[in-house]
């Protein structure tokens, strides 16, 4: 033993042999990376050679969060000021009150008077003036009656009706401004100050500035509570089909014999079609996510919402969070793929998968982080889930990330042996649809 290790200090023999078994060992490693990466290479040339698969991958992420965020804001505004403006037709049946009817006037109401109907039990009683607004002749009918006690009231409309809802709400914000006037006028009358008899307790100062959360936090925690669904939905949904063409749609099309006998195993085989499903799903959510940066840029410069304040090591593991959620499912996606005999029955397997990705997804918004147990974060989908909302309130928490983090790289690996002894069946590769 004392001359082998002799021999190899004085670059001898054994110490060329060693030196030959490791460059053999890197040539091998070399040669391994080289057919995983040529067949992930092969794999996303083939699968973004149609157009409208370009279109799935780079225009729909790229453009869904800032028509989210930006196109549909300013396509409901537009809508809102377009019914502001439009001017509704309202019957004003019953007492009159001048006051009143210069506030509808002002509220873009066209208004004709009627006589209170007969035989209606109470003022909300729709009675024979229900097929006229349901026929929407009317948007609504405004019942005003005076008696000893005060004035009562009642606005019959069509709830399904947005001009009828609106006329409704300008007929409400009228009475509510017409009742403060008459109250304060009364108040005033008895010699009393309108503003402490009515509002006794008052908020000292801005409540605005009480609240110790930055402003970068609280956009956290908005886009917390969407964000860590859309990324999962988005990354499970996206890497279904590259997961059914590279797997049960080879074998429908005969070019899966033709990898097989390629001189590489059936592990970096795996490798390689995970490899590119994985750069093909990475690609749509890296689109998705610098569409959302753009879309919350743009809302913070018309302060709508502010930038996310957001640490290096909370970046970092939400990265790693995301990588590892992609591993598992990519991984599970293609096994399933893999397990399938054709096209549609991969389609039928996938497709309900996805609900397996939806329901923890809405079901950790519920959840309240700051009383939250530990093995919540050992839960598989839904530690990932917690861990991105937590990482996007910037809390660190050790405890928490150490649990998620192992939980999740274990179901990882158990998702990648699951691949990996589906690409070994015999039965399954080898049975050419």
């Amino acid at each position: 033993m004392a001359k082998r290790k002799a021999n190899l200090q004085s670059g001898g023999e054994d110490s060329l042999l060693v030196a030959r078994l490791i460059t053999r060992r890197w040539a091998k490693m070399s040669d391994s990376w080289r057919f995983i990466s040529t067949i992930a290479k092969k794999e996303i040339i083939e699968f973004v050679r149609d157009w409208r698969t370009l279109i799935a991958l780079i225009v729909i992420p790229l453009l869904i969060f800032p028509a989210l965020f930006i196109a549909l804001p300013l396509l409901l505004q537009s809508e809102a000021a377009e019914l502001d403006a439009m001017e509704l037709e309202v019957v004003w049946q019953g007492d009159v009150n001048d006051e009143l009817n210069t506030s509808f006037a002002e509220s873009n109401l066209i208004i004709s008077y009627e006589e209170m109907p007969s035989g209606i039990t109470n003022l909300s009683d729709i009675g024979n003036d229900l097929d006229r607004i349901r026929n929407q002749e009317t948007q609504a009918v405004f019942r005003l009656l005076e008696n000893e006690s005060g004035w009562k009231f009642s606005v019959l409309y069509i709830s399904t009706s947005e001009a009828s809802s609106e006329a409704r709400s300008r007929i409400i914000d009228a009475i509510i401004e017409w009742e403060s006037g008459v109250v304060n006028g009364t108040l005033v009358e008895a010699g009393l100050d309108p503003e402490s008899t009515l509002d006794p307790v008052t908020w000292d100062g801005n409540w605005e500035v009480s609240d110790a959360a930055t402003k970068g936090e609280q956009a956290g925690l908005a886009l917390s509570l969407f964000i860590p669904m859309v990324i999962a939905i988005w990354t499970a949904s996206s890497a279904i089909q590259p997961s059914i063409d590279m797997t049960a749609g080879e074998r429908e099309r005969g070019t899966l014999e033709a990898l097989l006998c390629l001189p590489c195993s059936r592990i970096q085989l795996l490798a390689g079609k995970w490899l590119a499903v994985a750069s093909i799903t990475s690609a749509g959510v890296a689109l998705q996510i610098g569409g959302l940066l753009f879309a919350i840029t743009y809302l913070a410069s018309s302060s709508v919402i502010g930038i996310p304040s957001v640490s290096a090591t909370s970046i970092a593991l939400l990265l790693g969070a995301v990588v590892i959620f992609a591993i598992m499912v990519v991984a599970f996606e293609l096994a399933l793929a893999m397990k399938a005999h054709s096209v549609k029955e991969a389609g039928s397997l996938l497709g309900p998968a996805i609900l397996f990705i939806i329901f923890p997804a809405l079901f950790t918004q519920v959840i309240n982080l700051d009383s939250i147990e530990s093995w919540w974060f050992a839960v598989p989908l839904v530690n990932i889930l917690l861990a991105m909302r937590e990482l996007l309130l910037d809390r660190v928490i050790v405890e928490h990330v150490l649990v998620w983090m192992t939980s999740s790289i274990i179901y990882a690996g158990l998702a990648a042996w699951f691949a990996a002894r589906q690409f070994k069946r015999e039965d399954l590769v080898a049975s050419i649809s």
